[in-house]
């Protein structure tokens, strides 16, 4: 198993081409009422589209084996469980002598005796369906308390979206199957995916996410701070090789006069004139919308020629993968940035209400 969170925490276990997936959710209250029709729809979010995802399919149908009765948590401890039904390990076939670039096949190989490299095994982006499922009871009890979590497509490739939007507009890309925010950047984002498909070629992108409703001062500090939380929650999704809060890596381009969020009451509230920091200073809320972006390589699978090693010979070698992959991750990956995103604003909520 592999765990994370404090008060709230998530073991997850399996891999991608097992009987099955799953995680244990540590810390919901007891009694809170599970919305089976949100979790549902988020695990809709992530499963891939038609014409720009992979063709395999999954029903993800998500099973509770523990701690839920009647549809309420009853115990400290949940247990849920999703099948893999559509597997196919001989497409896996070599990659244990060829690793694969841009995967972890080569060092998993070499670190672990007998790692198998099926489906990606536990590395794989499939590993992040039980984590849409806890984050979706998560959101839920989250936008009890409201707080609201929503993400989009900022970028594909050369496709950006360089408008900074209110949160309405971001949670409307659950409406556009890249999870763009509007028809004309869906209809060009979908055409570099489709684009690189035809070259046996894949493409990366940005992921954007935003958190209303958080109060001043909300989160920890070193260790624990929120920004750190997030980051830590971000990399530990398949494929993200960076994160940026607010203005992120461009307020190194700016004087202290530009980058800082100067101070205002507005309606008898303490707001900012500027929202450069993504709304954490100090690694607390300072009030703003909590703001930053994520960013996904392209899918390491592609169907060009690439150079690799053979590690029966220990001599250079090459490969080309068949299969079924995603020629762009981010559009599904949009679902799991809000899961991670909502576990641990709600894990830092929970150890706020119940220091130790």
């Amino acid at each position: 198993m592999y765990s994370t969170g404090n008060k709230l925490r998530i073991s997850l276990f399996g891999k991608s081409h097992n009987e099955c997936i799953g995680c244990i959710i540590e810390g919901l209250p007891k009694g809170m009422e599970i919305d089976l029709d949100n979790i549902e729809r988020c695990m809709a979010l992530r499963k891939p589209a038609d014409g720009i995802g992979t063709p395999r399919k999954e029903p993800d149908k998500v099973i509770f084996e523990e701690g839920v009765t009647d549809g309420k948590v009853s115990s400290r401890y949940v247990l849920l469980k999703i099948m893999n039904t559509n597997t196919r390990s001989s497409s896996y076939s070599g990659f244990n002598i060829t690793p694969r670039p841009g995967h972890a096949d080569l060092p998993a190989l070499l670190k672990f005796r007998d790692f198998d490299v099926s489906g990606g095994a536990q590395f794989s982006g499939r590993m992040t369906a039980p984590l849409v499922a806890a984050g979706a009871i998560a959101q839920q009890f989250l936008a009890g308390k409201g707080i609201r979590i929503a993400a989009y497509t900022r970028k594909i490739h050369d496709v950006e979206d360089l408008k900074e939007h209110p949160y309405e507009v971001i949670d409307s890309s659950k409406g556009f199957s890249t999870r763009a925010v509007s028809e004309d950047l869906d209809a060009a984002m979908r055409e570099e995916i489709l684009e690189a498909a035809s070259e046996n070629d894949s493409v990366g992108g940005v992921v954007g996410c935003m958190v209303t409703g958080l109060p001043i001062g909300f989160g920890g500090i070193w260790f624990d701070a929120l920004d750190v939380s997030i980051a830590k929650a971000m990399f530990s999704i398949p494929a993200v090789k960076g994160v940026e809060f607010g203005k992120g890596f461009g307020i190194a381009s700016m004087k202290g006069s530009e980058s800082n969020d100067q101070y205002s009451v507005k309606d008898g509230r303490i707001t900012a004139l500027s929202n450069n920091m993504g709304g954490i200073c100090g690694g607390m809320c300072d009030g703003m919308p909590v703001t930053f972006n994520v960013a996904f390589k392209p899918t390491p699978s592609i169907g060009k020629v690439q150079r690799t090693v053979n590690l029966d010979q220990m001599s250079e070698d090459t490969i080309e993968i068949k299969g079924r992959h995603d020629p762009c991750i981010v559009p599904r990956a949009v679902s799991v940035v809000e899961a991670m995103t909502a576990l641990t604003v709600m894990d830092q909520l929970l150890m706020d209400e119940n220091p130790e």
